[in-house]
């Protein structure tokens, strides 16, 4: 029988809910930030990356280029979140890593966003919430079976996160079929170009309806904020013991000031890889659907992933969800209705209106996450069922 898991899902800290305060030392940091990982070496792509966009080389080596760098950065910024999250307590903590673990995928979805591209905001946003609902807890699952025959987790906190991820899921289908319902499924909302088709009769309708959804969808996800690290915080916590007190590598400053030099970075580069996605796709014969729902949710989640998997393998499964499911919430519930709000000043007509196979995968993906979570154990089997799904919908937008 495999010991019962007793980790916070929130970032583990000291005696007094605080770790012990480092001194500043912004040189001995900044060495800790970058010289911690082999996978900053991929660092040497941001200053190729901001040439070739500059010099005006060709798309596909820009996107490679930008593709690259934004991977380092990625980890860089989950490092530097987790560092600061250790000085601020669980409460503040979590709500720091729920903010910056997205923040690569915001960054995208802003910088295309505001190159019209429309389509590319909502595939990229519905990708991070595939990508860690089945790709990262799966892997999460598989590994943890290496070490445990079965793992175990807090199952009403899991019930609860689950249901909320349900509820956003709900309402990305309302406005699928409001849409069918008005143009009897015979239109699509979108032009070949990706933009809203302006002779579509439902737009207006969906406007209205997606604005109005994302307001109610934000003040719900504030509630479950609320709820998660204040009024119920205990649900989603476990004793804390000596063995779980980390020490932090990097001063409070360092880490804030780090986190805003990196964000800074990913954005530049973002605006590199979005806007060289249309021709690389079509030198590369590859779906643009592909890039957006595949491809740069895997370079925005590499934090979450490696942090998730290694989180598993050490028996936390209660961080392990937290960092997966948490992830998919923010980005279903929070990020997706607040670029809907952000585009209405704008005059982007983005909607939650998605394709109608996008929205059919979405709640196939959440109905087998909250069957796997509802008992409150995981083992390798139940990994290797949401990477299978996974791989499915990736093939299918392979050849789509």
């Amino acid at each position: 029988m495999p010991p019962s898991e007793t980790t916070a899902l929130l970032p583990p800290t000291g005696r007094n809910g605080l770790s012990q305060p480092k001194k500043f030392d912004p040189i001995g940091s900044s060495r800790h930030l970058i010289f911690g990982s082999w996978i900053n070496l991929l660092l040497i792509a941001v200053p190729l990356s901001i040439i070739a966009d500059l010099l005006h080389w060709n798309a596909a080596a820009r996107f490679s280029t930008s593709f690259l760098a934004i991977v380092p950065l990625a980890k860089l910024l989950g490092d530097a979140t987790e560092q600061l999250s250790m000085k601020l307590g669980q409460t503040l903590g979590g709500l720091l890593n729920a903010t910056f673990g997205n923040a690569v995928e915001l960054i995208v979805a802003v910088a295309a966003l505001n190159q019209n591209e429309l389509r590319l905001v909502q595939t990229s946003l519905l990708g991070s919430v595939l990508s860690n609902l089945l790709l990262v807890l799966g892997m999460s699952f598989f590994a943890a079976g290496f070490f445990y025959h079965e793992s175990t987790f807090q199952a009403t906190a899991a019930q609860a996160s689950s249901s909320l991820m349900t509820l956003a899921c709900i309402t990305l289908i309302l406005p699928a079929a409001y849409h069918a319902s008005e143009t009897d499924g015979t239109l699509s909302l979108f032009s070949s170009e990706g933009a809203p088709d302006p002779h579509d009769k439902s737009l207006r309708g969906l406007l209205v309806l997606s604005r109005g959804t994302s307001i109610i969808l934000l003040l719900t996800y504030i509630g479950y904020l609320f709820f998660q690290l204040r009024t119920h915080s205990a649900l989603f916590e476990a004793e804390q013991t000596d063995e779980d007190e980390e020490v932090a590598d990097m001063d409070q400053w360092s880490a804030g000031a780090w986190l805003v030099i990196i964000t800074v970075i990913t954005s530049f580069c973002a605006d590199v890889l979005v806007g060289s996605i249309d021709e690389t796709a079509e030198q590369w014969h590859i779906p643009k659907r592909f890039i957006g729902l595949i491809l740069l949710p895997l370079v925005g989640n590499a934090a979450e992933h490696v942090t998730s998997v290694w989180m598993a393998c050490k028996g936390k499964m209660e961080l392990t969800i937290g960092v997966s499911v948490g992830s998919s919430i923010q980005i279903a519930a929070g990020m997706i209705p607040l670029l809907v709000i952000i585009a209405w000043p704008l005059n982007k007509d983005l909607t939650l209106f998605f394709a109608n196979f996008e929205t059919i995968v979405l709640f196939v993906s959440v109905m087998l996450v909250n069957l796997l979570l509802q008992d409150g154990r995981a083992n390798y089997m139940e990994g290797v069922m949401l990477i299978s799904l996974y791989l499915v919908i990736a093939l299918s937008y392979i050849v789509s």
